[in-house]
């Protein structure tokens, strides 16, 4: 506060709090800084609500939530994020010759004439709490990465781009240079860093041939974020090849590295980079692994009650197989290492075959394939057994090889966990008959197939959305169901990057193998005929989980529809 000792007084004459309360706010305010107001809060005398709350009394001015605003980024431009930090305020928006501020201490007229002539707007104060005012800067100027000003320092224009082919020679001791140059570095680093702070799974960085495009994954939907000079091209891919120790020299074959990065003093990120040699250049992927963000809890994973108990249920048997099925970046692996977590014991030995491995998860034996040199999981899976294994955790099922041996494990004594790419859990069945193993082999040894798809939450920008009984019928949804639907839909704000979905969400298909659906393997059943029995049984198809998420507000129709097959 800009006047604490008058803040100070107002609350003990309103007893608010008591002398020796303030005495000893003030006491830490001296120790370890920060404004009067956020002693009060840390000892628990005063929460910032009801200082904002006072302060709007005291003043006569409006309290706001700022969470429930979106403010054009033209009103933000209007002051410096040094200045906003300085006096803890914020522009939330502009009407006529006013200029809307929230304030943390609306009696500051220091920082009311300061804003005042910057702008050249009056200046009409409303209250917030210091904290909301600090996240709000933070998120509302850092979002506001602009590429304009790393470009410029490069001194690059339209008129210096170079067309060329993909095969065009360059110099290594060159690229090494124009690499390490701080402009190219500084544009490198924000090109991750702002990935990381979109929360973005993925970075794409592809040369065409007349531009440059970098991509990021946000939720599952690529999008784009820029256009680098294409000169710059070269320079920019060396850089990453560089920070992932990578072959810089080498051009014409495929690639795979790791970066590390710390962020901050406690946060590691890992980024899994992957090269590969294109018409025009070499294309870069960088997988970002965030462990901070990786979510290990299941019953937050969006499983629903039952069937988590039935999933459960099938990961706590001695010996068997349980398998999670469905296409790359579904979260297959994330549920494999949930189902770890709740399973790392003291008591057991845990070995995993992953490829790679994407996560350090403590307490578990981890092992990278190499099939280059011959690990691949049929070796390592060969290995485990004779490590006297309780759980063996096996990246992915390819081949008749590795699935004879997993087999052969779950019916000796051991819970094997692994996956397959089928479309739906029954169909998982076939896709291991097909593979060779005989149907007497699986239906002894499978416990549980589990087939999930990540399906993108809606941001809470979200608003109602109309349906037709046509559509909702077709959907799958029934006619009860519709009559009492209210389905919600995109709108769209700075959150969610204008998307109208922020985060995402599992849909699962759990498929209780029992000794019915296992006579009907042994009978030859089809897939469709394991799917229909299995549904008549309780089983809830990934359309179903899909359309429960509607009800609860969760997700769109259409998003569900995207990811998801009729039944």
């Amino acid at each position: 506060m800009a006047n604490n000792d008058r803040l100070g007084e107002l609350l003990v004459r309103e007893k608010l709090i008591s002398l020796t309360q303030l005495r000893g706010a003030q006491n830490e305010q001296t120790r370890d800084g920060g404004t009067l107001g956020l002693a009060l809060a840390k000892q628990g005398i005063l929460s910032e609500e009801e200082l904002t709350k006072f302060l709007s009394q005291q003043y006569k001015v409006p309290a706001v939530d700022l969470s429930e605003y979106d403010i054009d980024d033209e009103v933000v431009k209007l002051i410096e994020k040094s200045v906003a930090l300085k006096h803890t305020v914020l522009p939330i928006a502009r009407v006529g010759s006013s200029l809307i501020l929230a304030m943390m201490d609306p009696s500051n007229l220091h920082a009311i004439d300061d804003i005042k002539f910057m702008t050249g707007y009056n200046v009409e104060p409303v209250v917030a709490s210091e904290a909301a005012i600090l996240a709000a800067v933070e998120r509302y100027y850092e979002d506001r990465l602009d590429y304009t000003d790393v470009l410029d320092e490069m001194g690059l224009d339209e008129d210096m781009i170079e067309l060329g082919g993909g095969e065009e020679e360059v110099d290594v001791t060159d690229l090494e240079r124009m690499s390490a140059d701080a402009p190219i570095v500084k544009l490198v680093n924000m090109i991750i860093f702002n990935a990381i702070k979109k929360s973005a799974s993925d970075i794409h960085v592809e040369p065409y041939e007349k531009f440059v495009r970098v991509r990021y994954r946000l939720d599952g939907v690529l999008v784009e974020e820029m256009q680098p000079p294409l000169r710059m091209k070269n320079a920019i891919i060396s850089r990453i090849k560089i920070m992932a120790s990578l072959d810089i020299a080498e051009r014409r074959l495929p690639q795979d590295g790791r970066i590390k990065l710390r962020i901050g003093k406690e946060r590691e990120m890992d980024f899994r980079v992957s090269v590969l040699p294109t018409l025009f250049g070499e294309k870069v992927v960088l997988r970002i692994l965030d462990k901070s963000s990786l979510q290990l809890d299941m019953t937050k994973l969006g499983f629903e009650v039952e069937p988590l108990e039935v999933f459960r249920e099938a990961i706590y048997q001695p010996y068997g197989m349980v398998l999670v099925t469905g296409p790359t970046g579904s979260g297959k692996t994330t549920t494999l290492y949930s189902a770890l977590t709740e399973l790392n014991k003291i008591s057991h030995n845990i070995s995993t075959a992953e490829d790679p491995v994407e996560y350090n998860l403590p307490g578990i034996n981890q092992v990278q394939m190499h099939d280059d040199i011959g690990m691949n999981f049929a070796a390592a899976l060969r290995a485990f057994l004779r490590q006297d294994p309780d759980i063996i955790m096996v990246g992915e099922i390819r081949d008749y090889e590795t699935a004879e041996i997993a087999v052969k494990a779950a019916l000796t004594g051991h819970l094997v966990l692994s996956t397959l790419h089928t479309n739906d859990a029954p169909s998982t069945i076939t896709r291991l008959l097909n593979m060779g193993v005989e149907p007497f082999l699986v239906t002894a040894s499978t416990n549980l197939v589990l087939a999930q798809r990540l399906l993108r939450k809606l941001c809470d920008c979200k608003k109602p959305e109309e349906i037709s009984k046509k559509a909702a019928l077709a959907a799958g949804f029934s006619e009860t169901e519709f009559g009492n639907l209210k389905p919600m839909g995109v709108a769209g704000c700075r959150n969610c990057n204008n998307t109208g979905f922020r985060g995402r969400i599992a849909l699962y298909e759990v498929m209780e193998f029992g000794d019915d659906l296992k006579e009907m393997v042994l009978q030859g059943a089809s897939a469709a005929e394991l799917k229909a029995e299995a549904m008549r049984r309780g089983m809830r198809s990934l359309r179903r989980s899909g359309l429960n998420k509607v009800i609860e507000g969760v997700t769109s129709i259409d998003e569900v529809m995207r990811v998801t097959a009729g039944d």
